[in-house]
């Protein structure tokens, strides 16, 4: 008969990233860096904080929770090795996709798409949010082949993986209320969240209004494509803003993208990203495929495809980092990996060491973002859980072995 009663132990001589504490003073252990060092201590299942380290020799292991993703594409992952695509602009990744989706059966959309949720569980995952897109040849408005195939595996992974599924919907069709309704409460029932494309579309400010009154009456969280492009006229930030601050929607919206925020700068964009402050908005910066995307010219470019990271975190916005695309028309390299989309964040954007204060990122924001509560090392049940091979935060970033539950490693420790 399995033993159950509640775990007790410890760990011994471990790094615990300040950042993902809810009372860094309270826990213990040594300052250490962007971390505290000492041994994990476990009582009834939890962690209860650090003891002064016993030994000798520097720490090469970290303590994380469970990584959450904030933004994939599950239904498109995996095809850039059987479409003829030499790389161009989101127009053109958008025309050659659609070229290979008349290809798609069940059976190959559910081998990608299990390919893409075993890379996120094997690198960390605990939650999961991927878009699919919606409509059909014949019906724009109808679910598309790939969304029964991701509700299933949501299903079948459930013990694995948290996977909320987004439907990318066009803002224009939302601007229908009867349409609305119906994709509403088709995502309703699979316990699904609203997501909509805005760029640009004639209609957009009908369809983010609708699509605030759709989520509220249904229940759901809102997921935004917005503004994913360079120069003048891009608008939907702020109307997506502009409709949350009126009707006091009260659900989690998520704004992916938003890379026309590079071309606004002094008063402008201070007034706006103030504003989505207040709108309590959170943006998801996905640095990978907008710089694979954005700013093509002939040559190399020389302009950054990404959202203002700093200046959304200096203004208060909750601001997190999701993979996108990988290896699609999108982005034709990459891999599952949110330490990896933190790291060419941090690049791309010059976020500077010390790491630690970015990985909430990856992890307690990014669940606030999509409308969970933030787990924290602190308190935490140890299956909620993982181990890094990792010294400092600069070793986590750059790390490409795997992580082992918490679990794992103690029973390797009592071994």
């Amino acid at each position: 008969m399995k033993d159950r009663r509640p775990v007790e132990g410890t760990l011994r001589n471990v790094m615990v990233p300040l950042s993902l504490l809810s009372d860094p003073e309270g826990f213990g252990g040594t300052p250490c860096q962007d971390c505290l060092q000492g041994d994990l201590r476990i009582r009834g299942g939890k962690v209860a904080g650090l003891s002064p380290r016993s030994g000798t020799g520097a720490p090469s292991r970290m303590v994380l929770p469970r990584l959450t993703e904030p933004h994939v594409h599950l239904d498109k992952c995996h095809t850039i090795s059987r479409i003829s695509f030499e790389g161009g602009n989101l127009r053109a990744a958008i025309d050659a996709l659609a070229q290979d989706r008349l290809t798609w059966t069940e059976e190959d959309i559910r081998h990608r798409a299990q390919r893409g949720l075993s890379e996120l569980a094997e690198a960390g995952c605990g939650t999961v949010r991927t878009h699919v897109d919606w409509g059909r040849p014949d019906d724009r408005t109808a679910p598309s082949r790939a969304w029964p195939v991701l509700c299933e595996l949501a299903e079948e992974y459930r013990d694995v993986v948290t996977l909320q599924i987004a439907p990318l919907t066009g803002i224009e069709d939302l601007a229908d209320r009867s349409v609305a309704d119906r994709i509403a409460g088709e995502i309703a029932r699979k316990g699904g969240v609203l997501g909509s494309f805005v760029f640009g579309q004639p209609r957009r400010q009908d369809g983010i209004r609708i699509a605030f009154k759709a989520a509220a009456d249904y229940g759901l969280a809102l997921d935004f494509h917005v503004d994913e492009g360079q120069g003048t006229g891009f608008d939907g930030l702020e109307m997506i803003a502009d409709a949350a601050l009126e009707t006091g929607f009260e659900g989690p919206v998520l704004c992916g993208h938003a890379c026309s925020l590079m071309d606004l700068d002094g008063d402008h964009l201070h007034r706006l990203l103030d504003k989505v402050a207040r709108a309590g908005i959170s943006v998801v910066a996905l640095p990978s495929a907008n710089l694979y995307l954005q700013g093509r010219r002939d040559g190399t470019p020389d302009r950054r495809g990404l959202t203002r990271v700093r200046e959304l975190r200096q203004a208060g916005v909750t601001t997190v980092i999701g993979t996108d695309n990988v290896r699609d028309p999108f982005c034709p390299l990459g891999r599952f990996d949110p330490r990896q989309s933190l790291a060419l964040a941090a690049l791309a954007a010059h976020l500077d060491p010390p790491f630690g204060r970015y990985l909430p990122m990856i992890s307690t924001d990014a669940r606030a973002a999509l409308g969970l509560s933030a787990r924290f090392i602190d308190g935490a049940a140890i299956a909620d859980l993982l181990v890094f091979n990792a010294g400092s935060t600069a070793d986590l970033l750059a790390g490409v072995h795997p992580p082992i539950p918490l679990t794992d490693a103690l029973q390797e420790a009592d071994a």
